[in-house]
């Protein structure tokens, strides 16, 4: 029966996107790992690897085609046996956005599995199991059962990972939600405020131009609305004297630079949260709808604007790593999410982010929580101030103004104090952080 390839969601946040080229035509042969096409997400341009094997029997969504939606279908696969004539017989069921065990690239036992012929679809109550032809291959080795085995496909299509998980002779646990989710943020987002008649009317005497909404900006304006009417958010707020970590970040520069390193203060900043993540464990954690999840390890997100939006790629293991090797990674990150060049894995995850925009000359502003974080630290400039020194005399300084922006769920008053004044202690006494 003919399979169904559809729209896959290529990242967490991924409603539509645009097919941006076929690799394949009709009458192309795909195995389970070619690349078929080439796909713009609301973040990157992205490869999409076929799931199944078959032809190609027939390509739905011309290449170039503006806001597919996820899972609506692009092409039309043959299985063995099957012709162009099969298409539209009869119902074909629809092939998931696979998961990431059945997307990647085929292995060497794979391709020894392909070149033996798939066994015949299972019949379970009279009616077809349905089931992908590596999968059948798997199972027919394993001596499993299909009848047996749960698949996680759409309307139950078996998939090679639910063979490779399920043992002869046992009944397979229930099988996960497909790991590529559509993104929970309403609809209505875009459509909030007056409506776009509305505002069209009341500008109507007035020149203007319609800038058309790109998969990034639709994606931000969601997510944004979304968090600052579900996320409870308050604020906690401090200065931070520099002096000492710009003595200590220029000794430093200076020892690095046969190296080529050059560390900034967003740097410090980074490792600073890092470490009061660990400093303060229990708000090192996210919202998860009826609990919390509290993490072992500090990855930190740390947001980097690029021409219509912004990415905020994660630090993974921040905690762990020297200043040298945050930066270098810092760097590797922003330059390729300029570029949209990031995987998903790149920025997704992580419970607390960062975003500085003190090189902007802002003082100070207030952070939207992007969810499921827990909080986001927003970064001022630097600036020279009076302040009162350690004697008590009146002295100059270089000081630095910070918020922390901290959903209630997770985090209390005294938590998020104690979270913001363990920055704080790190920035203020930058050689600590090398203990």
């Amino acid at each position: 029966m003919p399979i169904e390839i559809l729209m896959p969601a290529l990242s967490p946040t991924m409603e539509e996107g645009t097919l941006a080229k076929w690799l394949v035509k009709e009458g192309d042969t795909v195995a389970s790992g070619d690349v078929m096409a080439e796909i713009e997400t609301d973040k990157a341009t992205m490869e999409f690897e076929a799931v199944d094997e078959g032809v190609i029997g027939k390509i739905v969504i011309a290449e170039g085609t503006e806001g597919v939606k996820v899972n609506e279908v692009i092409a039309v696969l043959l299985e063995d046996g099957e012709s162009a004539d099969d298409i539209g017989s009869s119902p074909a069921p629809k092939a998931e956005a696979a998961p990431a065990a059945e997307a990647a690239p085929a292995k060497s036992d794979d391709k020894a599995a392909a070149a033996t012929p798939a066994p015949a679809a299972p019949v379970k109550d009279g009616e077809r199991v349905f089931a992908t032809p590596l999968a059948r291959r798997i199972a027919a080795d394993k001596g499993l059962d299909l009848a047996d085995v749960t698949g996680s496909g759409p309307r139950g299509r078996i998939v090679k990972a639910d063979v490779e998980n399920a043992k002869a002779g046992a009944k397979p646990a229930e099988s996960a939600a497909p790991a590529a989710a559509k993104s929970a943020a309403p609809a209505a987002a875009l459509a909030s405020g007056p409506s776009t008649d509305a505002v069209l009317k009341t500008y109507a005497d007035r020149p203007f131009e319609e800038v058309k909404l790109d998969g990034m900006r639709k994606t931000i304006a969601a997510r944004l609305t979304e968090a600052k009417q579900s996320v409870p958010h308050f604020y906690l707020r401090r200065d931070i004297n520099l002096d000492a970590l710009l003595k200590f970040r220029s000794q430093l520069n200076k020892q690095l630079e046969p190296r080529g390193v050059k560390l900034s203060v967003n740097d410090f900043i980074i490792k600073a949260c890092a470490l009061a993540l660990q400093q303060v464990p229990e708000a090192n954690a996210v919202w998860a709808g009826d609990r919390t999840l509290q993490f072992e390890k500090s990855d930190v997100a740390v947001a980097v604007a690029i021409e219509g939006g912004l990415f905020t790629p994660v630090l993974k293991d921040a905690e762990m790593k020297s200043l040298s090797a945050l930066s270098a990674e810092m760097k590797d990150l922003a330059a390729r999410a300029r570029d949209r060049k990031l995987a998903p894995h790149e920025y997704s995850g992580g419970s607390f982010a960062i975003s500085n925009l003190g090189m902007f000359g802002i003082d100070n502003f207030d952070a939207i929580i992007n969810p499921p974080h827990a909080a986001i630290l927003a970064v001022g400039a630097g600036a020279k101030k009076p302040i009162v020194g350690a004697d008590g005399e009146l002295t100059v300084g270089t000081v630095m103004s910070t918020t922390l922006s901290v959903d209630h769920r997770v985090i209390d008053g005294a938590m998020g104090a104690n979270l913001l004044n363990a920055i704080k202690d790190n920035l203020e006494n930058p050689m600590t952080m090398l203990a």
